[in-house]
């Protein structure tokens, strides 16, 4: 079933708070069905640490599964489907 996931990743990297979130919200919105189905998820890419905590808690607040990973230069912040959770 993952192999048939869509991800679209979105570079938000030099962007501030609240441009970060606003961004996000944009994209979640835009492609929430398709992530409440379970048939993609997205991928926000940033070197903001506060876009850390506003994206994952907004997100998680829309009943969607977060996870979020520190990499060598920025976090990859992931939304998904709550019953499609890695």
């Amino acid at each position: 079933m993952d192999r048939d996931l869509k991800t679209i990743e979105v570079d938000i990297r030099g962007q501030m708070c609240p441009a970060t979130l606003l961004v996000a919200l944009k994209n979640i919105n835009e492609y929430g069905g398709d992530i409440r189905k379970g048939s993609m998820k997205l991928v926000f890419k940033t070197d903001n640490r506060d876009a850390t905590v506003t994206i994952p808690d907004s997100a998680a607040n829309m009943g969607y599964a977060v996870n979020v990973e520190k990499t060598d230069n920025f976090y990859s912040i992931t939304i998904g489907a709550l019953d499609a959770r890695e």
